[in-house]
């Protein structure tokens, strides 16, 4: 059984340098004050055009960012894959709304595509559709597309057309493409959309792929709808599996207009569909790729034991586990130590663009009950290692 307690093997690759700073950012990632104050101080320094982003770069961006472009972010992908943990490219430039701008991003993603065509170490590419298109057109698109109005109407086939684009150029470069779940009430829209392009493009094997939020109730009988009309239709199905990212907002929203939350009622119903959804997925391998992105180590536990269970090997191609970059590394460095297929979230893009991308993490990290207090107990663990051994 694999053990996830093996700091030495965690933080190999780093120094007592890099422990030290990763202890200190977790400190003020986790008090929600400070990040309050981060948000924006960061955002009033931007305006004032303050030199802060040489701090920034060497602070936070270096421990969740690959570099500022494809080529900066190639050397932490070697990095990484000298300990067999491969990379996964993610331009997380967020909130533009120029059609110029959207087209600019496909064009990044499409070049993503292109960086992972010919390199073993970057298995899959990545997009957000809020990316490529304005959220209201995603959000009126989301019960029915013929509620739009007709420039609505265009600028929702523009952004399918973008989307097309991008599915194309996975296809056409035989690389997987995870196309990232958001908010309920635009993720209609984006499974709608998604299912266009599976029927389109993963007729061989699963090269489009969906992202389930098992945060939500309804995933598990969702991710079961896809497979059934998967066999139905004769594609196949990619789905990377999470937890969710929103779980706040929809609780917020969902009180506020009056509706149903769609968020479990508590972490356990989470944690149990997260963990039916890899079982569903391995009684249904000869359809299903998937990958189990996930900071949980219990779910990566349950996960490694299923595998074993129904002798599906350890570097199946149709199984991946993948963690962010700077975050769980006794995850992501263990399960490769052991030979399992494990990528991390490269993010990167312009300082001062992934601000937005870094602040809504490190909200996250504050919402989530235990994440940053366990990732400080694993550097303050290392490091007394080390001491001990000096």
């Amino acid at each position: 059984m694999i053990s996830f307690d093996n700091t030495e093997i965690a933080f190999k690759g780093k120094s007592n340098r890099d422990l030290k700073r990763a202890y200190w950012l977790f400190k003020a990632v986790g008090s929600r004050s400070m990040v309050r104050f981060g948000k924006w101080s960061t955002s009033f320094a931007f305006k004032l055009r303050l030199p802060i982003k040489g701090i920034i770069k060497k602070t936070i961006f270096r421990q969740f960012c690959g570099g500022e472009s494809i080529s900066e972010s190639i050397s932490a992908s070697d990095k990484l894959a000298k300990r067999n943990v491969k990379t996964i490219l993610d331009y997380s430039i967020e909130g533009k709304t120029s059609d110029e701008d959207f087209d600019a991003t496909v064009a990044e993603i499409i070049a993503t595509i292109t960086a992972a065509k010919n390199n073993p170490d970057i298995p899959y590419a990545v997009f957000k559709t809020t990316g490529i298109c304005l959220f209201s057109i995603l959000e009126n698109a989301n019960e029915s597309i013929d509620k739009l109005s007709n420039d609505e109407k265009l600028k929702y086939e523009q952004m399918v057309q973008r989307v097309d684009s991008i599915c194309k150029a996975a296809f056409e470069s035989s690389v997987p493409l995870f196309i990232d779940a958001e908010e309920t009430w635009i993720q209609e829209t984006i499974d709608r959309v998604v299912t266009e392009m599976t029927l389109k493009y993963n007729r061989e094997k699963a090269i489009v792929f969906n992202t389930i939020q098992m945060y939500r109730h309804d995933r598990l009988a969702y991710f079961q709808s896809v497979i059934d009309h998967a066999k139905q239709e004769k594609y196949f199905v990619g789905m990377k599996i999470v937890r969710g990212a929103y779980m706040e907002k929809e609780r917020e929203r969902a009180e506020e207009h009056g509706y149903a939350s769609p968020i479990q009622k508590d972490k356990a119903s989470s944690d149990k569909d997260f963990n039916a959804a890899l079982d569903l997925a391995m009684n249904n391998l000869d359809t299903v790729s998937i990958c189990a992105g996930s900071h949980n180590e219990k779910s990566a536990l349950i996960l490694t034991e299923l595998m074993e269970k129904n002798s599906i090997d350890k570097n199946d191609p149709r199984i991946y586990f993948a963690q962010l970059l700077g975050m769980s590394d006794h995850i992501s460095f263990n399960l490769a130590n052991a030979n399992y297929n494990v990528a991390k979230y490269v993010p990167y893009g312009l300082v001062k663009e992934v601000m937005p991308y870094l602040i809504r993490r490190a909200e996250e990290n504050t919402s989530v009950a235990g994440q940053t207090s366990r990732e400080l107990s694993l550097i303050v663990k290392e490091r007394k290692r080390r001491k001990s051994k000096a």
